[in-house]
């Protein structure tokens, strides 16, 4: 996926109001405000007075100068901080065949409601054979280990857990669950569960995959220029039933 414009490099100076975002552009003394589009803790994903990529804002009319959509961690990686990119690189991956486990579906439909806790399924597949898969997305940004591992959740997440019993109830002879761990990160060679930052969810994930649910875990490749997903990465270290 091409970013609309190429990024500009900046340094950020604060993040406030979870939106906001002062930085400085390269090659300049002007302070600009951006939008952050992460609303989450943003754990570990930037450093004060430290390097951060902005997609400039075309609209002369717009308050704030930009959207901050990548940024570089204390540990050096790359993180795209830009949570709604996460769906829009699992379709791109899905219609380019990217997520084998996954290939060959014959429909594909997006935000479908479904469950007994009123939620929306992030991507609907059908198959000729008459299966049907339920899709869930995760993006990860969390990846604080020294071991290259990346976590999630980044904070206390209710509704993920909701999500999982949403899953694990709707699995069936017919119907698959998955649940994806889009890795926003790069250098990561593996995904674990947060279970120091929320035991609810990592218990919740653990009685999911018991009962049928099936995670899959896929890294990103990102520059300037545009992100992607491009190669499948293990779950690792909460379940011992995960491969």
């Amino acid at each position: 996926m091409d970013f609309k414009v190429p990024l500009q490099k900046a340094t950020l100076l604060k993040r406030y109001k979870r939106f906001l975002a002062d930085v400085v552009p390269e090659n300049s003394d002007q302070m600009l405000t951006i939008h952050c589009a992460n609303t989450g803790s943003m754990l570990n994903c930037f450093v004060p007075n430290g390097e951060i990529w902005y997609e400039p804002s075309q609209d002369p009319s717009r308050k704030t100068k930009g959207s901050w959509t990548l940024s570089k961690t204390p540990q050096g990686r790359m993180a795209c901080i830009n949570t709604h990119l996460a769906n829009a690189l699992v379709e791109e991956a899905l219609n380019n065949g990217i997520i084998t486990e996954l290939a060959g579906f014959t429909r594909l439909k997006r935000e479908v409601k479904y469950g007994d806790e009123n939620s929306k399924i992030d991507f609907y597949l059908e198959y000729a054979d008459g299966r049907t898969v339920y899709l869930e997305v995760k993006s990860v940004t969390l990846g604080f280990d020294e071991n290259n591992i990346a976590a999630f959740p980044d904070a206390v997440t209710t509704r993920g857990a909701k999500h999982l019993r949403e899953l694990m109830n709707i699995q069936s002879a017919t119907t698959d669950a998955y649940i994806l761990y889009c890795v926003n990160l790069s250098g990561i060679e593996g995904v674990r569960v947060a279970s120091e930052i929320d035991a609810a969810y990592a218990s919740a994930f653990d009685d999911a995959v018991r009962n049928g649910v099936m995670p899959l875990v896929y890294g990103t490749t990102m520059d300037e220029n545009g992100i992607s997903i491009t190669h499948r990465l293990p779950f690792v270290g909460a379940s011992d039933n995960v491969g």
